[in-house]
């Protein structure tokens, strides 16, 4: 059986891309392998958000092609794979296309956002030694949607279902408009299909995906159809699992929808918020829809309507123009809101976006630097005393992964307030929900024991 290495860069959309593509590759007769130098076909999804993932992974590449050099010049007297295929995927390869097969010679194909319904297609011309590239945009109809979504599934316990694809927001330091394309909502009907299918195969949670998730539904038909009533429509189908969303943008979560996950027993305590920076200045210059005292008046709003909600958000370090005051209020956003965790970048300039041309707004590298350590500093000591509220409280895991660590067995899972819990415990519990009292607290990281 030919075996297969999937890289996979980036958000959680291309974690959900990299899974339809092994799933559609187990069909060719590939499985998975997490070693790379066993692999005949070496694939890797990227993601184009910021410069450094871009670089990354144009050296992941570049030592790849240096392995299936090494293995065409030994030929037959070869131990090795002889007729390694290498591919590159998502979004740089949309952003790109072409110019990849220049800058790296040795790949075989280049497979877009839009096209990966056309990887079984494309597999099969590579084995031919054809070179394929599949970027071209399109508005895919609901046909290719169901052809690109209808796959076996790869084991495991959380399920990522897009239900949303592309943006509309066009922030002006975001690529996602001009990689992901304009926003479109799947069918209900496919997307409960697929989550029932994983309910089927064993998953225990199903996570629904898009840039901007609460937006779903404006375009299907009148648009009454929205992210509330699919929620509703998945938390009727049989089983003990969870279900969370993500990412939400402010200003449209909804009362409706705030109101929907607190009366469903299977949807989590769990909001992902983006602010990306504190002060009001800036997001109007990033072309965010809200100020400070907007999203101040949503993070209190949810939290008040759902108990125990753990709420988490994005930030950008160094935007064009953004002085020390402005990012002095991010930090003070970080407490002020009291947000759980955050996921923080330096600023990238991106190709085709509108602060990518502000160069002479540009903030110096090392002050960039400076302040994205200053906001990573902030992030994990308010993850601390998040984190430490839940010592001494039961709580329940549904465990994700069992692993070694230091000599002992230890069982690693979330909690429905999408906390990490680490559990010693001699026997593998993947797959089940355990109930445990928080022993500790880390920065990453709650201690349980089980009840």
């Amino acid at each position: 059986m030919k075996k297969v290495y999937i890289e996979t860069m980036g958000c959680q959309m291309n974690k959900s891309d990299t899974e339809r593509m092994l799933g559609m590759l187990s069909h060719f007769g590939y499985e998975e392998t997490k070693e790379p130098k066993q692999a005949d076909l070496l694939m890797i999804n990227t993601c184009s958000i910021r410069q450094l993932s871009e670089d990354k992974a144009f050296s992941a590449i570049g030592t790849w092609g240096k392995w299936k050099k090494e293995a065409l010049a030994a030929g037959e007297n070869s131990k090795n794979r002889t007729n390694i295929k290498i591919g590159f995927c998502g979004c740089v390869a949309q952003q790109k296309a072409n110019e990849i097969f220049k800058r790296a010679p040795y790949v075989d194909f280049v497979l877009g956002t839009h096209k990966i319904y056309a990887l079984p297609e494309i597999i099969k011309k590579i084995n031919n030694d054809e070179r394929v590239c599949e970027c071209t945009e399109t508005n895919a109809t609901e046909d290719n949607l169901a052809k690109e979504y209808n796959i076996e599934r790869v084991k495991g316990v959380n399920a990522w279902i897009p239900i949303t694809e592309g943006c509309n927001n066009f922030c002006t330091y975001c690529i996602v408009p001009y990689t992901r394309g304009r926003e479109r909502s799947r069918l209900p009907e496919i997307i409960i299909k697929e989550a029932q299918d994983a309910l089927n195969a064993g998953f225990k949670e199903i996570t629904l995906l898009g840039q901007n998730v609460d937006s779903y539904g404006k375009d299907l038909g009148d648009g009454t159809y929205r992210l509330a009533q699919l929620l509703k429509d998945l938390n009727n189908l049989a089983g003990k699992f969870r279900i969370r969303f993500v990412t939400s943008y402010p200003t449209d979560i909804t009362d409706e929808l705030i109101q929907t996950a607190v009366e469903l027993d299977k949807v989590c305590e769990y909001f992902h918020i983006p602010m990306q920076s504190g002060s009001s200045a800036v997001l109007k210059a990033m072309n965010r829809r809200y100020d400070r005292e907007t999203y101040a008046k949503i993070v209190e709003k949810v939290r008040k309507m759902v108990p125990d909600v753990t709420i988490t958000s994005d930030f950008i370090a160094g935007f064009p123009g953004e002085t020390e005051e402005q990012f002095e209020e991010t930090l003070t956003a970080i407490d002020e809101f009291e947000l759980d965790y955050s996921n923080v970048a330096a600023y990238s300039p991106r190709e085709k976006t509108v602060a990518a041309k502000w160069v002479d707004k540009y903030i110096p590298e090392d002050i960039k630097d400076i302040r994205f350590q200053r906001l990573n500093d902030k992030v994990k000591e308010n993850c601390l005393k998040s984190n430490l509220k839940y010592v001494g409280r039961d709580m329940e895991v549904l465990v994700e992964s069992f692993y070694e660590h230091k000599g002992k067995m230890i069982n690693s899972g979330k909690t429905r307030n999408f906390k990490t819990v680490h559990i010693p415990c001699e026997k593998d519990l993947t797959g089940e929900f355990v109930n445990v009292k928080i022993s500790g607290a880390k920065t990453w990281y709650l201690k349980g024991e089980i009840i």
